[in-house]
């Protein structure tokens, strides 16, 4: 058994979800926690809501709110699309807890006194209409570097290089379009430079990554430089010494350290405030980080260096380890643009929850999403996916199986003889358990539902050709039908981690009773240090189907079958196209 923390992506409160999010850090995590934990491994899948920086001020302005009132209302409408969604945290919380602030300013002052905190002068832009401060990633222009015409003022996402905004050409405030002008100022810098070297050692070692997050990171160090990890604003994080009051922590220096923040939550509403400590100071559990590739630069060098520069004289969280891996994602892209709420470029993970329920969305993200490159999401794929795979495929199997058992004997017969046809289907199943398992271990999801799904067209192609309805023999129809139920069964638990929702009808289809695989659930808590309540998500995932064939039982009763899927008609996809327009 191995201890792996599932380290989440906080999705930042502007916003509900949309399916280009959820592609990157949600479906997949939740895959890997869910499979792992089937596989008998000891599972920590934490995060919450980003819920600090200048967007929320931006859009609380917007909106004539307070920034606390819109980032209540965003966690709430997140919180609902990740559960109905059906992602399995342990804790899912958010960044505005006294818990989070008290840990992202443990792990500041011990950077601070371990030296890796320096204060520098430098250029700030102000909005000459407001006077407030302008943060860089509000300031676009070109990039001094590569000439792309839309780098950010922190970092151009075209090139990747770590940028400052008085470097951009042709600046100007994506807020009102305005040119900024820029002051002096004084911020606390993360001294990337004088980490740098253990910054590379460590990517060194690093096997098994995704060539393209690899080689970023690596890359990322050619032109490493120290970065403000201090903000001039009045929403985030206080800077934890005196005369600093005025200051606030960077967004991205206290949201990645939510990973920590939560598994600290977590450990403490269990009444055992040192549990996290397992997934923390055990060099030898593993830590998985998933999102988008837009992050990577935070987790991939921020976040270790953070954590290198905690370690050298570490505080009270003791030597913390470093990532065992980054998993970034590509973007799920729409007619060819990356979806973007701000652009217009959107479909809700709400709407397509409401309209076509959540296993139809994570079969589409896990058979087609943007594992290792940008893939377009059109709906006449999404229903051509649903309609031949879900419900063709693995649907079908299900119901003629189960159909078959309840008319001829009502109940799961015993196979009497097996031939060699059956032998090789049941073997074959066995050793799916292996096959896919490796894959999802190794975050190739595709590959992984590929070889599940491939297990159930074996099936549906032995049932065609055994052909247990023209069979006259009634021992031999059993036969065939004992079999067809032990693949359906071995089935449903290699799919289980990518269809968690269906897996319960599958598991009541071939008559089984009770929880087949649990669920998260919304609850609302109290702050534990007096802040106002909020819902998380959590659960109970302690009782799991093991992640191994488990003999049918002879004799369990089984009724006639209702679908497990809906088939989506032609007209979806002119109704969807029509919502976009």
């Amino acid at each position: 058994m191995t201890t792996i923390l599932s380290a989440v992506a906080w999705p930042y409160t502007n916003g509900p979800r949309h399916i280009g999010h959820v592609s990157g850090f949600g479906v997949p995590s939740d895959v890997f926690s869910r499979y792992a934990r089937m596989a008998g491994h000891d599972v920590l899948m934490v995060s919450g809501t980003d819920e600090h920086g200048t967007p929320i001020l931006v859009e609380a302005e917007r909106e004539g709110v307070s920034p606390r009132e819109l980032a209540d209302r965003y966690n709430r409408v997140i919180v609902e699309d990740l559960h109905g969604l059906g992602l399995s945290y342990d804790l899912f919380t958010r960044s505005t807890t006294r818990n989070h602030y008290a840990v992202a300013q443990e792990i500041f002052t011990t950077l601070y006194r371990n030296g890796y905190l320096v204060t520098r002068t430098t250029m700030g832009a102000i909005s000459p209409s407001t006077g407030r401060t302008l943060p860089d990633r509000y300031i676009e222009g070109t990039c001094p570097i590569c000439g792309y015409d839309g780098a950010r003022g922190d970092q151009c996402d075209n090139c990747g290089n770590q940028l400052d905004a008085i470097d951009l050409g042709n600046p100007h405030s994506r807020i009102n379009g305005e040119t900024p002008v820029f002051v002096e100022t004084e911020h606390f810098f993360l001294d990337l430079p004088a980490l740098a070297d253990q910054l590379g050692a460590w990517l060194q070692t690093r096997t098994g990554w995704r060539p393209n997050v690899l080689k970023f990171a690596l890359n990322l160090l050619d032109d490493v430089r120290p970065r403000a990890m201090t903000r001039d604003i009045d929403w985030g994080v206080p800077v934890p010494l005196p005369g600093w009051d005025s200051k606030r922590l960077y967004v991205w220096f206290d949201a990645v350290i939510g990973y920590l923040s939560a598994s600290i939550e977590w450990a403490r509403r269990t009444g055992d405030p040192d549990a996290w400590r397992k997934w923390w100071n055990d060099p030898e559990a593993q830590s998985y980080y998933f999102m988008g590739k837009d992050n990577i630069t935070f987790h991939a060098q921020i976040w270790p260096a953070e954590l290198l520069g905690y370690d050298a004289s570490p505080g009270k969280y003791g030597v913390l380890n470093l990532p065992s891996e980054v998993v970034s994602s590509e973007f799920l892209t729409m007619a060819g643009r990356k979806f973007s709420s701000s652009r217009s470029v959107v479909i809700y993970v709400r709407d397509v929850l409401e309209r076509y329920g959540p296993d139809a969305l994570r079969y589409f993200i896990s058979v087609a999403g943007p594992e290792t490159q940008d893939t377009a999401f059109t709906w006449p794929e999404f229903v051509r996916r649903n309609n031949d795979e879900l419900v063709g495929t693995w649907g079908n199997l299900v119901n003629r199986t189960a159909s078959m058992i309840a008319k001829n004997f009502g109940a799961i017969p015993a196979a009497v003889s097996l031939t060699t046809a059956d032998q090789e289907l049941l073997a074959s199943s066995k050793k799916a358990f292996e096959t896919v398992g490796d894959h999802i271990h190794h975050h190739r999801l595709k590959a992984g539902i590929g070889a599940a799904m491939h297990n159930a067209a074996e099936a549906n192609q032995y049932l065609s050709q055994q052909a247990p309805w023209k069979e006259t023999d009634p021992e031999r129809k059993a036969t065939i039908l004992h079999v067809a139920a032990q693949v359906v069964a071995d089935s449903n638990r290699l799919l289980a981690p990518f269809l968690p929702h269906s897996a319960q009808r599958v598991h009541e289809a071939l008559g089984g009773t009770g929880t087949f695989l649990p669920q998260p659930e919304i609850r609302e808590v109290d702050d534990l240090d007096g802040g106002p309540s909020y819902p998380i998500i959590t659960g109970d995932y302690t009782d799991q189907p093991r992640w191994a064939s488990e003999p049918v039982v002879p004799g369990t009763p089984v009724p006639a079958p209702t679908p497990i899927f809906t088939k989506l008609g032609p007209e979806v996809v002119e109704e969807e196209l029509a919502r976009l327009e």
